[in-house]
């Protein structure tokens, strides 16, 4: 990491914040069922009364909490995670600038892409090496504890959501179903693609970030 390439990675890391959120919006206009994420947080908001990207930053904020339990250290792009990508999934429903699908055709398109998206997304930002985010955060943690692939730990943990969020009231649909079991397999084919082993790879921890030496 140099002073100079700081910028850059920054740009990067806001990057993969607003297409995470651009997937997530895709996925829930397709209005087919939430993702598993979604449809906790659907299920939280609507007990709440709590905005759906509100939700986003708490629940993610909760994640942390766990992860640090679990010995796993938050980056700076986790704090940044935790919060922009709930105010980016805010921020596009509020300026309405993506049409809502009236065909089952243009519904499935959009499923589909909102899938890719959010995995191009995850790629994007947890390359950068400034800490994954809460969810994806866990996911590489558990990945490294466990020693299992990325697309199997990431279908539990998906698979978890789905359940809670179901029994909070949440919106599930066949998407719902769709996205639980091949998020972690989009996943795992753009990493492969750009050849990134979440296994070896470390991310700079928050204490790291502000100490080292830059040059």
């Amino acid at each position: 990491m140099t002073i100079r390439k700081l910028p850059t990675k920054l740009l990067q890391l806001f990057l993969g914040f607003f297409l995470i959120a651009l997937g997530v919006i895709f996925m829930r206009y397709s209005n087919l069922g939430l993702n598993p994420w979604g449809t906790f947080h659907d299920g939280v908001s609507k007990i709440t009364g709590l905005r759906f990207g509100t939700v986003t930053q708490l629940t993610g904020f909760t994640i942390i909490c766990i992860s640090m339990l679990l010995k796993i250290s938050p980056g700076i792009g986790t704090l940044l995670n935790m919060y922009f990508c709930g105010f980016f999934i805010n921020l596009i429903d509020d300026i309405n600038i993506i049409p809502h699908p009236e065909t089952l055709l243009l519904k499935v398109i959009y499923l589909v892409l909102g899938i890719w998206i959010l995995a191009v997304g995850i790629y994007t930002y947890i390359s950068v090496g400034l800490g994954a985010g809460p969810r994806d955060g866990l996911m590489v943690g558990l990945v490294k504890i466990t020693k299992y692939n990325v697309s199997v730990i990431r279908t539990v943990i998906e698979l978890s959501a789905l359940l809670v969020g179901f029994l909070l009231g949440g919106t599930v649909g066949i998407g719902t179903v769709i996205s639980a079991f091949s998020i972690g397999y989009a996943i795992q084919v753009i990493f492969k693609l750009r050849k990134y082993d979440s296994k070896k790879v470390s991310h700079l921890s928050i204490v790291q970030f502000f100490t080292m030496k830059y040059k």
